[in-house]
């Protein structure tokens, strides 16, 4: 049956299918809306199904045009994969990344100008979400991954230890001098975040009720609003190397409290790679820069 079906059909059902519409698919294709009708009826008797039905102007899926959708779109995804990968041979070698928001933001796009530099012929495509990649479509090379892993035979590297402590502008540090100032001051809560100021403040001998009048699911935007001098956050100084450094954050507290240490961040990619050698050049890279950070803090 395949072999009675052209790809420009499929790839017109496909337009139909996003648009909604044989005009709109139409005058996206630069085709005329009696060619797209063509096309949709002769894949439908080629099937045997019906793939469309009518919706006022526009139309819609059936149950069996959802479903050949998936495999379409699945179809597509893969021929555009495969295209980049042979067209990366040619020079370019792509380097498709997945990370965690916080530290795709503070850590690692200020870092990558002098990867790219270092590392001629590589093309880094950056995507940032908290939905992290399981590698089932290969869709990503690696991840740096926040918190637990939850992907299957992937290998994960360890992205060494990170300092969590109180961060603010300099101005509100002037009145910390010890840990109970804080219960003094507006404690920034970070939602998704393995350490807490529960965590913290127990570890310091305070179980004082603390309030909170900002709270945010990204930790650099908890950064940014402390650094504004709205109030506290606690925050790993990994995520805000750059705030401390250009002086907006300081650690009020650090060497004069208990601070937490912990493994935050992994490296993570599938066992199984076509890229082993690409991912290994950043990997080295990756790891070297968070050895250099480590003795810079030290």
């Amino acid at each position: 049956m395949l072999h009675k079906v052209s790809l420009p059909g499929i790839r017109i059902f496909e337009t139909v299918a996003r648009r909604g519409s044989h005009k709109a698919a139409a005058a996206e294709l630069n085709l005329s809306p009696s060619a797209v009708s063509h096309a949709i009826k002769n894949l439908e008797q080629v099937m045997g199904v019906h793939l469309f039905e009518k919706e006022g102007r526009s139309v819609r899926l059936t149950v069996s045009g959802e479903v050949f959708m998936q495999y379409v779109v699945t179809a597509f995804d893969e021929l555009r994969r495969g295209f980049e990968t042979v067209v990366a041979g040619k020079g370019t070698r792509v380097l498709r990344l997945h990370s965690a928001p916080s530290i795709a933001y503070a850590w690692l796009t200020p870092r990558l100008p002098q990867f790219l530099a270092d590392n001629p012929g590589i093309e880094v495509r950056l995507s940032a979400g908290t939905d992290y990649s399981r590698f089932n479509a290969d869709d990503f090379d690696a991840d740096i991954v926040y918190g637990p892993i939850h992907a299957r035979n992937v290998i994960a590297v360890p992205l060494g230890e990170e300092t969590v402590t109180p961060l603010c502008s300099p101005e509100m540090a002037e009145r910390i001098r010890t840990p109970a100032d804080l219960l003094a001051c507006n404690l920034i809560l970070s939602d998704n975040k393995q350490v807490r100021w529960l965590h913290w403040l127990r570890a310091n001998g305070i179980t004082d009720n603390t309030h909170h009048n900002l709270r945010f699911d990204r930790s650099f935007l908890a950064l940014g609003v402390a650094a504004d001098g709205l109030g506290v956050a606690l925050e790993s100084t990994l995520l805000a190397k750059r705030d401390i450094d250009n002086g907006r954050l300081v650690a009020p507290l650090l060497g004069r409290s208990k601070d937490i240490t912990y493994v935050g961040h992994h490296l993570v990619y599938p066992r199984e790679t076509r890229h082993g050698n690409l991912l290994n050049v950043f990997k080295l890279w990756l790891i070297q820069n968070m050895q250099d950070r480590n003795k810079s803090r030290g």
